[in-house]
């Protein structure tokens, strides 16, 4: 059984002055024992199991009576001390690992894309709330117009779209991509990623949104946002198979 706290102590099975409560989270054979305040939310709930699971939060299903909302807070869900939450989701790693899509998959994806084009990636709602939150304070230079190398060091400044900072690490000698966040790091393999989407940040086109495509449909896609526009073509000529570098 794992020990997971997240600073809001309390006694096992009970709750403590401070609001935090005490409950096991389920996932597959694992159970991890949590202590978290009554005040915050389902959402930062899962924020939290990430680091813990791997699963994204935009993955994961938390059930206790039914399917826990995000913007509930834990004493609005009636979570108690004692009780056992069931989560629900697969990792990235998982994600990546499953079989090729089916025609009717690939028919689906295709259709959503043609849906989606319609409107710019920096004007959809999922991707224009990441946006107006504005860069990250530690946002990598962007420079229009530009085709360089990858650096040699990890491009650091970018977010997902949970607005969680991300570093991406281009191991070449591994054949792999390591997504960093603060919780974790995910090694992707190159080959496992299907396709790169990209497009300018309208506005500000020294940086680009981009996805890595993991699976078969739009559900399987790992967004970035605050791309350098210098270094897209370098990613995708690494992801893609074209290896030279002068």
């Amino acid at each position: 059984m794992a020990e997971a706290r997240n600073g809001d102590e309390g006694e096992a099975g009970g709750e403590s002055t401070n609001g935090a409560i005490s409950f096991r989270a389920v996932w597959k054979k694992e159970v991890y024992n949590i202590d978290f305040s009554e005040n915050k939310t389902i959402g930062a709930l899962k924020t939290h199991l990430h680091s813990l699971t791997g699963i994204p939060p935009g993955m994961m299903k938390l059930m206790y009576k039914g399917n826990l909302k995000d913007v509930s807070t834990l004493k609005e869900a009636k979570i108690v001390p004692g009780i056992k939450i069931m989560v629900i989701g697969s990792t990235i790693t998982d994600v990546i690992a499953v079989s090729p899509p089916d025609p009717a998959e690939l028919k689906q994806s295709a259709s959503e894309e043609t849906d989606s084009v319609k409107e710019s990636l920096s004007e959809q709602t999922q991707h224009k709330k990441i946006l107006d939150k504005g860069k990250p304070d530690d946002v990598y230079p962007g420079i229009k117009h530009s085709n360089d190398p990858l650096p040699p060091s990890p491009i650091s400044g970018l977010c997902n779209k949970y607005g969680a900072k991300v570093r991406l690490h281009f191991k070449l000698e591994l054949e792999q991509l390591w997504i960093g966040t603060k919780e974790r790091t995910d090694k992707v393999p190159l080959g496992s990623i299907r396709k790169v989407i990209s497009e300018p940040i309208k506005g500000q086109e020294e940086y680009h949104i981009m996805a890595l495509q993991l699976g078969p449909t739009e559900n399987s896609r790992y967004w970035l946002y605050w791309v350098p526009a210098q270094f897209v073509e370098a990613i995708k000529d690494v992801i893609l198979g074209k290896w030279q570098y002068f």
